[in-house]
């Protein structure tokens, strides 16, 4: 049967604009002070931090010099302007649909579909359920819903797929606990109610894989960006071919709003994660939020790719360690500039 005729997409499908409605009313103003928000303007780097940030970026060289700058010296928040992307078959079985700021990935198993982060409720009839019927998926089959972290622009949309379609949603323990009960700013300021959450499910633990058929996520605990942050780590076929790939999804962007605790424990974090990627053999970087990395260019360069040419999203597996040194020297950075303020 094409997915076309599931009388639930068909649902979905007649009602997006109504459902537009009502997410957009209750969901995204609410959602909003949980994503990552704006970073004040720097004031003047001290010597230390100066060396730093050039460290970091002879790390870089010329493959990862972006991301330098972007962690090191320009960071920014994603956001609701972030141009969307085409929704793209991007592996034999992995998809990508969302924007330049914040991308969920959808992993074709022999079980069904299953799906790493959700967008935000805003995004749910404009992006998400759209980028389904473009790559004719059908949301109906999406099993499990895999999230980074607790934040608002990852679980926004999930609400909709438990009550439509059953979906599993997945969620470290810690971060369903900081999603329902959420904490005081980092100076004190209170915290905003819990809305548009998705009913309490399954928990995410490290070293316990979540299996769909086939398919087989390892997840890896990072915590910093929010207490209860994970990563994923698992195989994707390119042309037939296995290939690792992994996802950071608690990636702190701007450091302003994380406290000095969290910036410590989130640089631990980086270095758990990169020695965990580098005995798994991971040569893809696959990031929530993709600000950091060429994500247009080389969706650019899969509609153009021809037999035998290389996928630009393996990097392979020295460059993808390059890619989490300088993740971890920038945070490094961010720590000094901390301290020197």
């Amino acid at each position: 049967m094409a997915w076309t005729s599931s009388p639930a997409w068909k649902d979905t499908n007649m009602s997006l604009h109504k459902l537009g409605y009502v997410f957009v009313l209750s969901m995204i103003l609410p959602s909003l002070p949980h994503a990552q928000v704006p970073a004040a303007a720097p004031k003047p780097d001290s010597p230390e931090v100066q060396a730093l940030v050039e460290k970091a970026k002879k790390t870089a060289g010329p493959q990862w010099a972006e991301e330098a700058h972007f962690f090191c010296e320009a960071p920014r928040a994603n956001a609701a302007t972030d141009p969307p992307i085409a929704p793209t078959k991007i592996f034999d079985n992995v998809y990508a649909i969302g924007n330049q700021g914040t991308v969920v990935y959808v992993v074709q198993t022999s079980a069904g579909l299953l799906m790493f982060d959700s967008l935000g409720a805003n995004f749910l009839n404009t992006q998400l359920l759209p980028g389904f019927q473009a790559l004719s998926l059908n949301p109906a089959d999406v099993k499990m819903i895999i999230m980074g972290h607790g934040h608002a622009d990852h679980f926004g949309g999930s609400p909709y797929f438990q009550e439509h379609f059953g979906s599993k949603v997945y969620i470290s323990e810690v971060d369903w606990n900081f999603m329902e009960h959420p904490p005081a700013g980092r100076n004190g300021q209170p915290p905003a109610p819990p809305q548009g959450l998705p009913k309490h499910d399954q928990i995410v633990v490290e070293g316990q894989p979540i299996v769909l058929g086939d398919f087989k996520v390892m997840p890896v605990s990072i915590p910093g960006h929010t207490p209860g942050a994970m990563g994923y780590i698992f195989p994707v076929k390119d042309n037939g071919k296995t290939r690792m790939a992994a996802l950071y999804g608690g990636t702190v962007l701007t450091p302003g709003p994380i406290s000095d605790d969290g910036l410590a424990t989130y640089l631990k974090s980086v270095d758990h994660f990169r020695n965990e990627t580098k005995k798994a053999g991971v040569e893809i970087a696959l990031q929530n939020h993709p600000l950091m990395l060429p994500l247009q260019s080389n969706l650019e360069t899969l509609q153009s790719r021809k037999k035998g040419d290389p996928n630009p999203f393996v990097i392979g597996k020295a460059n993808y360690q390059k890619f989490l040194d300088v993740m971890y020297q920038c945070s490094e950075v961010n720590v000094a500039r901390r301290k020197s303020s």
